[in-house]
């Protein structure tokens, strides 16, 4: 099963929609994990409401630490536009896509749910793009 790896700083927003997001929609087509590489405490919770109103449960998320080995094992790298190669180039070597999304933090839940939605459709995107790399093997 193909790995996909979504990378923020904090890994409390955006990365943490990616994730979710993809896991709710891509039952069994693929896995997404997210890490940051300064991680936060929580996610963030106007970014859990956002994903709570499309029916996607935050409840099992947390900021984790990127690592090496999580690198390693992710078929795909996605940043999600916050500079995460200035804050640690050493891990993020090698093919990566960046989607350069507007950060949530400090943003009102209105802004969290145009940021949501960007992300579903990038998300969606790139789930039409690993069916199709399935069908091609």
């Amino acid at each position: 099963m193909k790995q996909v790896m979504f990378v923020c700083v904090h890994n409390a927003g955006r990365s943490q929609m990616a994730e979710a997001l993809f896991n709710h929609r891509s039952p069994g087509a693929a896995r997404a994990v997210s890490a940051g590489t300064q991680p936060g405490s929580q996610i963030n919770p106007a970014v859990a409401e956002a994903l709570r109103e499309v029916g996607v449960d935050p409840s099992g998320l947390s900021p984790k630490l990127l690592t090496p080995e999580l690198i390693r094992h992710s078929d795909r790298v996605i940043t999600m536009g916050c500079g995460v190669s200035e804050s640690c180039p050493a891990l993020l070597h090698g093919p990566m896509e960046d989607w350069g999304l507007d950060d949530p933090a400090g943003q009102p839940l209105e802004t969290v749910r145009r940021i949501r939605d960007q992300v579903t459709a990038k998300v969606d995107a790139l789930l039409r793009e690993i069916r199709e790399e399935d069908k091609d093997v």
